[in-house]
């Protein structure tokens, strides 16, 4: 057993389970100190010690043994410090590896098509967006209404882990580690046409910034954030369309008139408040959105709210919910990691994997994996 492998990897659970050293060794039934040796490297538990500090943990005594690939080629920033930082890049690299495997039995590897796509320089968010637009085959004025599938269609794989944290909306892996790869925060605190956004953000670093690539940095570059945002804004709203429906609403208020472009593009007022601040260069529309909304409603949104959010249909309004005030479910219909799920039913029907090897890969339990096979028709 390699107890250097062990301790990195209670200290990640650990942190992520959000526990205490104290908490974690009245859960295992043994003493803090007992612990604590364990987390430092000190000590090698015994097999029955090694049990319940899993179970204290909720995993698998094969998770705490599993040494961890380091990933390079990533850009993960954030404004704040992250706690969960090391766990989230230990669960991309778990998961890479795992669409890697599936690649290799069913000799299905995804060419991607970022070359064709940044062919632009950086300085030029915009024209790069619509050459990117047009290396994944969709026409000027085509609106996009399965962001997931188009990026998987073009050889970008797509994460979508459940991450509490209102400060971490996504991160995207280079080619040299196995990418491109796309991983979008889908926290049911941050709203849907967040998560959109933020698929299309990554995708901007990948085209965009790929030189900048490195796990070591973790400060946000101001300038290549608006960068990535105004290659997203353009990717979602092409320019031809947002302009002349824009125009055709103007007769209506402005907060209803931003709804309108909101729901028809399905991103977040912000981004539409954006894109209009850049065609005009005026920052007057924010204030005049705000003041419209809380006549209207008697306040303004908080943060992370979206309103007037995506719903699975029109008739089915949005509960009142906490934060991002979006319909419980709405990500299963609207943002899916189709591609992963498809080759797991692949290799399972051609016999090259079991059930409990799908179940790890899609992060479910046997029960639950069961009733996913199950489900499945001809």
């Amino acid at each position: 057993m390699d107890q250097s492998i062990l301790a990195a990897n209670l200290a990640r659970f650990r942190v992520k389970a959000g526990l205490t050293q104290a908490e974690v060794a009245e859960k295992s039934g043994i003493s803090r100190q007992a612990y604590r040796s364990l987390e430092t490297g000190e000590s090698e538990p015994r097999t029955r010690t090694l049990m319940g500090v899993a179970d204290a943990l909720g995993v698998k005594i094969e998770a705490l043994l599993r040494p961890t690939v380091k990933l390079r080629d990533v850009r993960f920033r954030s404004s704040k410090k992250m706690a969960t930082r090391t766990q989230i890049l230990a669960d991309v690299a778990r998961w890479l590896g795992d669409y890697h495997d599936l690649e290799k039995l069913l000799v299905c590897p995804a060419a991607h098509k970022l070359g064709s796509a940044s062919s632009r320089s950086r300085k030029y968010p915009k024209e790069t967006a619509i050459a990117a637009r047009a290396a994944f085959g969709l026409e000027p004025g085509e609106l996009i209404r399965d962001i997931c599938g188009l990026l998987e269609d073009n050889g970008v794989k797509v994460f979508l882990p459940k991450v509490a944290s209102e400060g971490f909306f996504g991160l995207s892996v280079g080619p040299r580690d196995g990418g491109p790869a796309v991983i979008v925060n889908t926290w049911d605190r941050i709203s849907v046409e967040r998560w959109i956004f933020s698929a299309a953000h990554e995708l901007g670093h990948l085209v965009l910034h790929l030189r900048a690539y490195n796990v070591e940095e973790a400060d946000e570059d101001e300038a290549e954030e608006r960068e990535a945002d105004q290659f997203a804004s353009h990717f979602l709203m092409p320019d031809e369309v947002f302009q002349k429906e824009w125009e055709e609403a103007r007769g209506l208020p402005l907060v209803r008139r931003v709804f309108k472009l909101k729901q028809m593009f399905r991103v977040s007022y912000k981004t539409v408040l954006n894109r209009v601040q850049e065609d005009t260069g005026s920052k007057a529309i924010w204030g005049q959105f705000y003041a419209g909304y809380k006549r209207q409603f008697g306040s303004v949104p908080g943060r992370l709210d979206e309103p007037d959010p995506l719903h699975v249909d029109d008739s089915s309004p949005a509960p009142v919910a906490k934060g991002a005030h979006e319909p419980e479910r709405l990500g299963e219909a609207l943002f899916m990691d189709d591609r992963l799920w498809r080759l797991v039913r692949e290799a399972v029907e051609a016999g090259k994997i079991s059930l409990g090897r799908a179940a790890e890969i899609l992060q479910v339990d046997l029960r639950a994996m069961r009733d996913i096979a199950n489900g499945w028709v001809a």
